[in-house]
């Protein structure tokens, strides 16, 4: 029986506590985005490890595909739906939890069973494979000759369980959505705003979301600030970056235009 070198243990030894730790953390993580870093980490290990096992298609299709297609689906689904973990503590069937658990533990069982049972051969390596047919002619031939039914069955699951996520993470709105002329009714009737919102970069040196609207005597409007600045705490003192600008058109004036082209 081969051995795996002292290269290729060392790898073993030090990523697969990765993979481990990436996967308990998409079981565990409270927060789509941790969970699917976790699930990148797990994803670019087994990359790694077809990598080292001489099956570099596979490996780099690993990568690609899993740890940055899915995940980011996967992440981006959960973001543009608004599913949290809240929603994961009001159980719409009765019983879910309970039989999730009972089939969880069933298929852990079987799994065992199958592995305790499994018989591998002597591992011959994949020189010959990639030298003839080829490692993706190789892989080619196994997915759509002796695996093509079981192929198809993965796809066909993987398309009902990605219809049955949207499904299940459908919320129904309780009234009609509303509409441009809905919200101009709205600011007319309660008198703010009937103009609407200032817009960031109107009346600025630039049209941008992090440069505020400037009001007619110069300063900074915080109605155009915009609120992820806020929330991240990017916000400067409106009050000194007014006088900050005045200090620069004051010295402006003093300066020759190649001078104020320099400044800015």
């Amino acid at each position: 029986m081969t051995h795996l070198g002292g290269a290729e243990t060392t790898l073993f030894w030090f990523c697969a506590p990765l993979a481990v730790f990436g996967a308990l953390g998409l079981l565990f993580a409270r927060k789509a985005v941790h969970a699917a870093m976790g699930m990148a980490l797990t994803m670019i290990i087994l990359g790694i490890f077809y990598i080292a096992q001489q099956a570099e298609f596979l490996g780099v299709i690993q990568i690609f595909v899993y740890s940055g297609a899915v995940m980011m689906l996967f992440l981006f689904v959960i973001m543009l739906v608004g599913v949290d973990s809240s929603d994961s503590l009001v159980e719409t069937i009765r019983g879910q939890r309970v039989a999730g658990l009972l089939l969880s533990l069933a298929l852990m069982a079987m799994l065992l069973a199958q592995v305790a049972n499994a018989k591998f051969p002597t591992a011959v390596g994949l020189q010959q494979v990639n030298a003839d047919p080829g490692n993706v002619s190789g892989i080619a031939n196994l997915i759509f000759g002796p695996y093509v039914w079981p192929f198809e069955v993965t796809s066909a699951l993987l398309i009902t369980a990605a219809i049955g996520a949207m499904i299940l993470a459908h919320r129904e709105r309780l009234s009609a959505k509303p509409s441009q002329a809905d919200w101009s009714r709205e600011r007319i009737k309660s008198g703010e705003h009937v103009a609407g919102l200032p817009v960031p970069g109107v009346y600025a040196r630039n049209n941008a979301v992090d440069t505020p609207a400037l009001l007619p005597d110069g300063s900074i409007s915080e109605l155009s600030i915009s609120r992820v600045l806020r929330a991240r705490k990017q916000v400067a003192d409106s009050q000194r970056e007014f006088e900050h600008s005045q200090e620069l058109e004051g010295e402006s004036g003093d300066m020759t235009s190649q001078e104020v082209g320099d400044r800015q």
